[in-house]
């Protein structure tokens, strides 16, 4: 069956098909590549993307239960502490862990210009230890830095602020490193610590996904990166998920990692109705067939839907999400069928 071609408003043209498990294709490419695209094999999860808004704030406490309600594995929410419109995202992300008791949380992507990195470290394994190993940890490099310079930080440009962000993650991960019994010490050219005690330790092993779309900032997730987590109004094409994911492999194999063992994760908007060609424009289960498309072709094994709506995030926690689930391990069990289609 054909894939289907189609055009999302504003971000040109990211496509995908109807549904072929487990070869599903994917209209816009070469039919070449439809044997190469990887599926690393992570479990799936589906999350919700909520605006943080001050304006109601009971509000978005209860799109967050409601999207723990509707069985969905992750609840995350912009950071933008120049925003004087949102709540400060640790803050609330705080106050969710105490008002839910199964999903996860994290800042998508938390903004590490204004958050430093060793009490951001503890902040987030303290949060974890409270809420019994619930918080991953989304980080972004920066981006609008005229609001970030305004709030007292240090603007910076491109390349530096990946560096500093590489910074970021050194320091992290020694925080957290609490069995080392050597104070910590990094001393880059953004962020240092000299001597810090480590600790406290985390419940759980929290991962580190970085928003990331150039290859600088690709090669990093490769090298020290737990997961990459794109947002779909950023990407131009599907080809943006192959080329990522290559530029990352091959950054991770230089770093002498596996590969797979980076989680890819994707920020999707959509509609629910009529069946349509567009990506995420029609009915659950054309939703699914989609999304098992870019779980078996490319990779991703996670989607976290941009959406203030209770009803819309139902769907996609009781219908969407295991009606892809099921596709998606049909697809994986069918791929290590001998004789079975490649």
């Amino acid at each position: 069956m054909p894939g289907l071609p189609g055009r999302l408003e504003g971000i040109g043209y990211l496509t995908a098909c109807r549904a072929v498990v487990p070869a599903a294709r994917v209209a816009g490419r070469r039919p070449e590549e439809a044997t190469r695209m990887p599926d690393y094999g992570h479990d799936l999860l589906f999350g919700s993307f909520i605006t943080p808004a001050n304006e109601e704030p009971q509000r978005v406490v209860a799109l967050a239960q409601e999207s723990e309600a509707a069985g969905l594995d992750l609840v995350t929410f912009q950071d933008h502490p120049y925003q004087a419109g949102f709540l400060d995202t640790w803050t609330l992300l705080s106050y969710v862990a105490a008002r839910t008791g199964r999903i996860h949380l994290s800042g998508n992507v938390t903004n590490l210009p204004l958050r430093q990195p060793a009490v951001l470290a503890r902040a987030a394994a303290s949060l974890d230890l409270l809420s019994g190993g619930r918080v991953e940890l989304g980080l972004g490099a920066g981006g609008f830095w005229d609001p970030i310079e305004a709030m007292g930080g240090r603007r910076l440009a491109p390349g530096q602020a990946v560096d500093a962000l590489s910074e970021a993650i050194d320091i992290i991960r020694g925080i957290w490193d609490a069995g080392e019994k050597a104070r910590l010490r990094v001393d880059g050219a953004y962020h240092r610590v000299d001597g810090a005690k480590r600790g406290p330790a985390p419940a759980h092993d929290i991962g580190i996904w970085l928003g990331a779309y150039k290859p600088r900032m690709l090669r990093l997730v490769g090298a020290k990166a737990d997961g990459w987590l794109p947002s779909v109004p950023y990407l131009e094409s599907i080809r943006q998920l192959a080329d990522g994911n290559a530029t990352i492999d091959a950054a991770a194999t230089e770093a002498g990692r596996d590969p797979a063992s980076i989680r890819r994760l994707l920020n999707v908007m959509g509609r629910f109705g009529p069946r349509g060609d567009g990506l995420l424009s029609g009915p659950p289960d054309q939703w699914a067939e989609q999304l098992a498309a870019l779980t078996l072709e490319d990779g991703v094994s996670a989607y976290i839907l941009m959406s203030d709506d209770p009803g819309v995030l139902r769907t996609f926690g009781q219908e969407v999400a295991p009606a892809t689930r099921e596709l998606v391990a049909a697809g994986r069990a069918a791929s290590r069928t001998p004789g079975a289609p490649a």
